[in-house]
């Protein structure tokens, strides 16, 4: 994971960096980065017509820095004051967008620049928040941005998460320690363990409770998603489905055949011998399945995902009554309108503090979906931050039982032995990339082969001898 910071966090880390070195030198190594980004920007260097725009803090220091360089390397390069800019600049091949930093309080609007002309921001956009990412004025859209010592949670937030471009994080020489975000990258899907050699179908078996009489396609997207990941025995129970219905759920999956009052019953038994439970998808609401929800709940051992139906059958007290008395863990997986049914309000612009005031209210791990997802614990996850924002989610996933697949590979890794933290993070992850390389063709039912085909590749990489 990567280090997502906020702008106090950023501070301290820059503190700490000048015990040992000075801001003048900082400023330097930052400018030297820009001027290197510049470069990548323009198909030559020389005879380029370059625009700096510079405000009174280190971000303007980091630019004319910046400038300076290009300069002696024969651009023609002009620094505007960005506190006297004028409404538009053109005629030139780069803007470097130095105005302001981590640190603007007021709101700023940007001049306007040629849409063909590529902007390169320093650090953040300005005028963009770095905490929250929202654009309080009007920013320029960058092209890329360099972002110094550490990614800023307002990279990959709001409004800063379209207006940043490209990130690339220069290292120079600002280390940042023991953050309390982290963004998800491939390499870590590497965290969950590979099955050994003595794996058998009962050592991952995962329990579904999901679907009703005319939604039976969610209970087979969560039993695919789980599949896509290597779960092993499924059990599925479907309140008030006869087990001789036929449905679209794969050939391999037990059928548990339950009227809603027998539900926890006959789950308590299944659950004898798995090891992870999902709930909700399709699964409807009425007083009898909130009853067997929440004995559900009361009697199991093992890590549940909930989602869907199950989110409008509890309620945070009851969560949190669950966790406190030492309940295995619990994962949520709501989208905005599941969120603000739950917890009485919409996430707002800061969804990274949203999903954490919601893992405190009721003690589980909250994934809040979206175009950026977080996931949330109530503590620090030792060896890892507590809070990871997944990023590789695509508009194409906005796709009817998408979410149930999601929920299925959250479960699947749960039954894994991957913890609840872990199995949120990754399960989006991949869930995301799974989508991404479909693209227009994604549909729900074809997102599992999809996160199969994305796993097998990362193991292939990583089994591909080295050279030397």
């Amino acid at each position: 994971m990567r280090p997502l910071v906020t702008a106090d966090e950023m501070r301290a880390a820059d503190e700490a960096a000048m015990r040992h070195v000075s801001r003048d030198t900082l400023i330097e190594r930052a400018g030297l980065a820009v001027a290197i980004a510049a470069t990548r920007l323009l198909p030559r260097v020389y005879g380029a017509s370059i625009a700096v725009l510079c405000g009174p803090g280190a971000n303007g220091g980091d630019g004319r820095v910046a400038a300076r360089h290009l300069a002696s390397r024969g651009a023609s390069v002009r620094v505007f004051d960005a506190l006297a800019l004028p409404a538009v600049i053109d005629g030139v091949d780069l803007v470097i967008d130095a105005a302001f930093g981590t640190g603007l309080s007021r709101v700023w609007d940007a001049p306007e620049v040629p849409g063909s002309v590529p902007v390169l921001a320093v650090d953040v956009p300005s005028g963009v928040d770095p905490d929250t990412g929202v654009a309080a004025g009007r920013s320029l859209r960058a092209t890329r941005t360099v972002a110094m010592g550490s990614l800023k949670r307002g990279h990959v937030l709001a409004d800063g998460a379209t207006l940043s471009g490209d990130v690339e994080v220069a290292a120079i020489g600002i280390e940042v320690r023991d953050p309390l975000v982290g963004l998800v990258e491939d390499a870590d899907l590497d965290l969950v363990a590979p099955l050994g050699r003595d794996e058998h179908k009962w050592r991952r078996a995962l329990v579904v409770v999901a679907g009703s009489p005319g939604m039976l396609g969610a209970p087979a997207l969560v039993c695919e998603g789980a599949t896509a990941v290597q779960a092993g025995m499924l059990l599925l129970s479907s309140p008030d489905v006869p087990r001789r219905q036929d449905g679209p759920w794969p050939v391999e999956v037990v059928r548990l055949a339950a009227s809603a009052t027998e539900l926890a019953k006959v789950v308590g038994d299944a659950l004898d011998r798995a090891r992870a439970l999902v709930v909700g998808p399709g699964l409807g609401r009425s007083s009898r399945l909130e009853a067997a929800v929440h004995e559900i709940l009361r009697a199991t051992r093992e890590p549940v995902v909930l989602d869907a139906d199950a989110l409008h059958l509890v309620d945070c007290e009851l969560l949190l009554a669950r966790q406190s008395r030492g309940g295995s863990p619990v994962v949520l997986t709501p989208h905005d309108g599941e969120f603000a049914a739950l917890f009485g309000s919409p996430p707002g612009t800061d969804r990274i503090a949203a999903a954490q005031r919601a893992a405190q209210q009721t003690g589980c791990t909250v994934l809040l979906k979206g175009p950026t997802t977080v996931v949330a614990t109530p503590t620090n996850t030792p060896g890892a931050p507590g809070t990871l924002v997944v990023t590789t989610g695509t508009p194409d996933l906005a796709t009817p039982g998408s979410g149930d697949v999601l929920s299925g590979v959250i479960g699947g890794l749960l039954a894994r032995g991957t913890s609840a933290h872990l199995a949120a993070a990754l399960g989006a992850h991949v869930h995301g990339l799974g989508g991404a390389s479909l693209g227009v063709r994604c549909r729900a039912s074809a997102i599992p082969a999809a996160i199969a085909a994305t796993l097998e590749a990362r193991a292939a990489s990583r089994s591909v001898p080295r050279a030397g």
